[in-house]
């Protein structure tokens, strides 16, 4: 693990205010001569500056409307933001780490230029919320009464409150998933709910509900009884399929098991979900869904044969192309990078974008990325987060840095 620290406090709040331009001043020579001094970028034309601006990492763009005035002008026009995402560079998705888990404040790590940011989210109040991310937007949903869910841009700081999602107003597990729809600039959020059969511990009832940000609307997509399974807390859309874990209350070979269901279908039909059925690709400690271009990924800890709730590896797996139920294995962490999170449970932190996965421990800040393009697995930058008590958690989320996207 790398021992360098490097970080940088931001006030991360849009560019609304420049710092004005400081004067130029040149020394006289003997003979009282003056020497003119100019800057280049007065030389070029206003397009011209933009689009060279826009080849700027997102975290060079907020530094460069503080350059001066006309800068943060054209940074801040909304030509430059609806153009920034046709003419920039491809942007490496942010991890977001809390510092507490009282608030939400924390930090955000830029693997491109390996820093880490001073970074505030708006809307969330406390780290034990839902998060799900897509394409630059965040939903946030509350941990207590589960109706209150935000969608928004994180970089920007534009918010939107969605209206309070049907089904049981109190449920005992409840996983949360947002897709961005680019071309048609909407987007979807799904919330399921599981929720026990009162008195009966093998039956539980789960819903799925579905929010469309171009009618505004909430609709109910399935409700199912299952019998020896029930929700969780992951799921993740993909191509418009909604795939969420599913976890074993007994009689079942298997402790979590894969359940997909086609939101381009109008209605479902009791029993649908069990057909979908897929089972996990070995028997996982835990596990972590994530798009990563429009992919399923799972990153889950391997259990050991004899004993599946002791981790002593963690995997990384895709889902065949097709529809099928296999599985093919991408990577597995080496030693070195698993002993190096040190005590690790046998639940972790993890998720991911683009082709980028993050993997946080709970007990420690160190964070690991894992490039699937490159297969390379790496030591992000260390963190300015410090553990200050022996059970303190560390958690955190995967976004995109977006400045184009809006709720």
């Amino acid at each position: 693990m790398e021992a360098e620290t490097s970080w940088t406090t931001y006030p991360y709040t849009y560019i609304t205010t420049y710092v004005p331009e400081a004067e130029s001043y040149s020394e006289h020579s003997d003979d009282d001569t003056k020497v003119q001094t100019f800057s280049m970028d007065s030389l070029l034309p206003n397009d011209l500056l933009e689009r060279i601006l826009s080849f700027l990492p997102i975290a060079s763009i907020f530094r460069a409307g503080t350059v001066c005035k006309r800068w943060n002008e054209i940074v801040s026009s909304q030509r430059f933001l609806s153009n920034f995402s046709n003419n920039s560079v491809p942007q490496s998705p942010w991890y977001f780490m809390f510092t507490s888990t009282d608030d939400p404040s924390g930090y955000a790590y830029d693997p491109v230029i390996r820093k880490w940011y001073s970074f505030d989210l708006p809307c969330i109040e406390t780290s034990n919320w839902f998060v799900a991310s897509s394409c630059g937007l965040v939903c946030f949903m509350d941990n207590d009464c589960r109706n209150k869910i935000y969608v928004s841009n994180p970089i920007t700081k534009q918010w939107r409150k969605l209206t309070e999602p049907p089904g049981h107003k109190s449920t005992d597990y409840t996983a949360l998933s947002t897709s961005v729809n680019r071309a048609k600039q909407s987007y979807s959020v799904s919330v399921v709910k599981s929720k026990q059969v009162p008195e009966d511990f093998f039956q539980w009832e789960l819903s799925v509900h579905l929010y469309s940000s171009e009618t505004m609307t909430w609709t109910t997509r399935l409700t199912d009884v299952l019998t020896g399974w029930r929700g969780g807390d992951e799921s993740v859309i993909c191509d418009n399929v909604l795939y969420f874990l599913i976890y074993s209350t007994g009689g079942s070979d298997h402790r979590h098991g894969l359940v997909a269901l086609n939101l381009s279908s109008i209605s479902s039909s009791n029993g649908i979900l069990m057909r979908s059925f897929i089972p996990m690709p070995c028997s996982l400690t835990c596990g972590r869904l994530m798009n990563l271009k429009e992919k399923l990924v799972v990153v889950g800890g391997i259990g050991k044969h004899d004993r599946p709730d002791i981790i002593k590896g963690i995997g990384v797996w895709v889902l065949k192309e097709g529809g099928g139920r296999e599985w093919q294995e991408v990577a597995r962490m080496p030693q070195r990078f698993f002993q190096g999170f040190g005590e690790l449970d046998d639940v972790f932190a993890s998720s991911g974008s683009d082709d980028m996965v993050y993997i946080q421990s709970y007990g420690s800040p160190a964070l690991l990325t894992f490039d699937m393009n490159l297969k390379c697995w790496k030591w992000s930058q260390k963190c300015p987060v410090s553990k200050k008590f022996p059970l303190q958690l560390f958690t955190g989320f995967c976004f995109e840095p977006r400045l184009e996207i809006a709720p």
